[in-house]
């Protein structure tokens, strides 16, 4: 159901330490929730603020993009799709799929270098909420990476 993507050792970022630090924003907000359409911005507001606050908590010299959409469970599922344009050894990514009986939640936390260019793309009827501390450097090695979310 979850997933997680380490991409750079030797800059220190972990993705797996990344993807717990989501998955428990995610479990905090959304936990023991019914889907409700009012509370849609609220929540992705609160999951991709929480989990920044946590990320810039460890004390580390990184930038962080953090993606999140809320869907109702619909016989029509819950289908993303992302790709960044990065260099692989000093950039990384983690995603979160989490899920209840009444809605589908997809977090996309990216760690970029120098530069990253990314694209994303959501196929469901949603609220979605993205913050992005990113600041322009002159890119180096770069190299396309994709990511998907699709139902379980």
């Amino acid at each position: 159901m979850e997933e997680y993507h380490r991409h750079c050792d030797e800059v220190g970022f972990n993705a797996e330490e990344a993807h717990n630090i989501v998955k428990e924003c995610v479990d905090g907000v959304l936990g023991g929730e019914d889907y409700n359409h009012n509370n849609i911005n609220q929540w992705t507001a609160s999951i991709v603020e929480q989990s920044l606050t946590h990320l810039v908590k460890l004390g580390k010299a990184y930038k962080y993009i953090v993606t999140c959409a809320v869907v109702q469970k619909s016989a029509y599922g819950f289908h993303t799709a992302s790709s960044c344009f990065w260099d692989t050894t000093s950039d990384g990514t983690c995603t979160v799929r989490w899920e209840n009986r009444t809605m589908n939640c997809g977090v996309l936390l990216c760690r970029p270098g120098w530069s990253a260019v990314m694209q994303f793309r959501l196929t469901a009827t949603s609220a979605s909420q993205v913050q992005v501390i990113l600041l322009p450097q002159p890119p180096e090695y770069l190299e396309l990476q994709a990511h998907a979310i699709t139902p379980g």
